[in-house]
């Protein structure tokens, strides 16, 4: 049997191209978020205050339920933290 994947896993799964982008989006941001927190040793209090949210929040980004949270939001945790985000368009293959 041969599969053919995209660069996106999202698409690969079969959500449609364009919620496959938003998808894959949030997971770079959300894996950057919980590598901040990682890194910093944080418990979730301490990370909910630092990002603005709440600790079953945080609990959701350690579990990796991306469902949950939108790009504004990953961003705007990011920015707290002193992260800049930027943003690299380039044409679909």
């Amino acid at each position: 049997m041969t599969y053919i994947t995209t660069d996106n896993v999202f698409e690969d799964i079969g959500f449609d191209q364009q919620e496959a982008a938003s998808l894959k989006v949030r997971a770079i941001l959300l894996i950057e978020i919980k590598e901040y927190i990682r890194k910093k040793g944080l418990k979730q209090k301490e990370a909910a205050a630092l990002l603005g949210i709440n600790q079953p929040e945080v609990s959701a980004l350690m579990h990796d339920h991306i469902f949950k949270f939108s790009i504004d939001a990953l961003v705007n945790m990011l920015a707290r933290v002193g992260r800049q985000v930027e943003i690299s368009i380039n044409e679909a293959a």
